[in-house]
């Protein structure tokens, strides 16, 4: 507003109030006290009234330009020390990427000088101390993170991570428990969680969280969920029959078994369950139909030491009489066949048995070790040593040990769970890659005490 735009309003303003003062010369008196009162004109009254309006207003506008002014000062800061800090954390990110940690920690606490609200920069300091292996300071960084951000996933699955590196296993169960009071169904969090019980061996625990996780498992991996689960099924039925829990452990396996009737482990330990509860003949039968199944070993040997337990051994006999007549190619069903006939002094018989197979071509270690303790019993030392030796150049393998399929740790007795590398029905026979079909075979029936030629 120019000056003589100015005048011209004070000009029409006075005008204004001389020609209202001329119309009301009339005095009003003001009490604004007990007793104290002011006489003054209407015309003055009503000016002095506007220009006070306009007074309050002016003071009213003055403040909030000022306090919008200040907010404006205050966020221009804020954003500046934000940048700051985002800077220096970039910064120190980029040192601990480079290897430079004490420059990336100088960074980063500067940054946290600056604002020490920044969760991401204290979970950099965190991950810092880490790498460092000071576990102590990251674990209490990320708990300083969590105080800052108790419902941060991201800050609960590193605290997780973090007392696991320190060895505070019930802790880092704490911590994903916490994950999944936020968000129950949170596959990660599960995941983790049930791997921890399956550490501790709390098959149980493991075992309801899975079938959480295979609700929600997407069709990608719900195959290897649905294993998962089966395992973890055969693990809390193992500690049920570890804790003489036999009718826990059978209705546990039968009801695994209908579901998955590919899953040989749980056929393997459906019959030592059933022996617990004294149900031999029902474990037999159980072992019987998973060898026509799987043709694994293992219930070979279930069935063998079963029958040689009950001192009934011509159940099984009459079984490796029928299989081997039905199935002439099947080499590791006639070497345990073979290797049970030694086991009751059947020597001629065994002897008939193994020479069929050695005859068919086959070469592999367990044969000729069950040759060469054949000749042993029938005092040939020289041919006995012989075949010892063949075996043992084969592999230096003399026993029929079983063997993880995944790694390739030996055992003496079949696992259901490697105790190594803890792979799932990944047992074997060793060395029975060895073992290969063979050219039908004819096999006549062997009568106890027959003399082989």
């Amino acid at each position: 507003m120019t000056l003589m735009a100015f005048l011209l309003l004070v000009i029409l303003f006075l005008a204004m109030f001389i020609f209202f003062f001329n119309l009301n010369p009339e005095q009003v008196a003001i009490i604004f006290w007990p007793g104290q009162e002011v006489t003054t004109s209407l015309a003055v009254l009503v000016v002095g009234s506007m220009l006070l309006g306009l007074l309050i207003g002016y003071l009213f506008h003055l403040y909030g330009a000022i306090a919008h002014l200040l907010k404006d000062w205050r966020r221009s800061r804020r954003e500046k020390k934000a940048r700051s800090v985002s800077s220096l954390y970039q910064q120190g990110n980029e040192r601990i990427l480079s290897g430079d940690f004490k420059k990336a920690r100088r960074l980063l606490q500067k940054a946290l000088d600056l604002d020490a609200s920044r969760v991401e920069v204290v979970l950099a300091l965190a991950k810092l101390y880490r790498l460092e292996g000071a576990a102590t300071e990251s674990i209490s960084c990320l708990q300083r993170a969590q105080k800052l951000a108790p419902d941060n996933l991201e800050v609960l699955f590193r605290l997780g991570e973090g007392y696991l590196a320190g060895g505070q296993t019930e802790e880092a169960l704490n911590a994903y428990r916490g994950i999944l009071a936020l968000e129950g169904d949170n596959a990660e969090a599960l995941r983790r969680l049930r791997d921890l019980h399956m550490r501790g061996e709390r098959w149980g625990e493991a075992l309801d969280l899975q079938r959480r996780i295979v609700k929600k498992a997407p069709e990608a991996v719900l195959a290897t969920e649905s294993d998962t689960l089966a395992a973890l099924r055969l693990e809390k039925a193992r500690q049920a029959l570890a804790d003489s829990r036999f009718d826990s452990a059978a209705a546990e396996l039968k009801s695994l078994v209908k579901e998955r009737p590919d899953y040989a482990p749980a056929q393997v330990l459906l019959g030592d369950a059933l022996c617990g509860l004294q149900n031999h003949e029902e474990a037999a039968t159980v072992w019987q139909q998973g060898y026509d199944q799987f043709g694994q070993g293992v219930f070979l040997s279930r069935l063998e030491e079963l029958a040689l337990a009950a001192e009934d051994p011509s159940g099984l006999l009459a079984f490796y009489r029928a299989a081997a007549q039905a199935r002439p190619e099947d080499l590791l069903l006639r070497l345990f066949y073979g290797k049970f006939c030694l086991r009751l002094e059947m020597v001629d018989e065994a002897l008939e048995l193994l020479s069929e197979i050695e005859k068919s071509g086959a070469d592999f270690p367990q044969l000729h070790h069950l040759l060469a303790e054949v000749h042993a019993r029938r005092d040939r030392p020289e041919m006995a040593i012989r075949e010892f030796r063949q075996a043992v150049a084969a592999n230096g393998r003399l026993a029929f040990a079983f063997a993880c399929e995944r790694c390739g740790v030996e055992t003496a007795d079949w696992q259901g769970r490697c105790p190594a590398c803890g792979a799932w029905d990944a047992c074997r026979l060793a060395g029975r890659e060895f073992i290969k079909p063979a050219p039908a075979l004819s096999l006549r029936e062997i009568h106890h005490g027959e003399i082989g030629v």
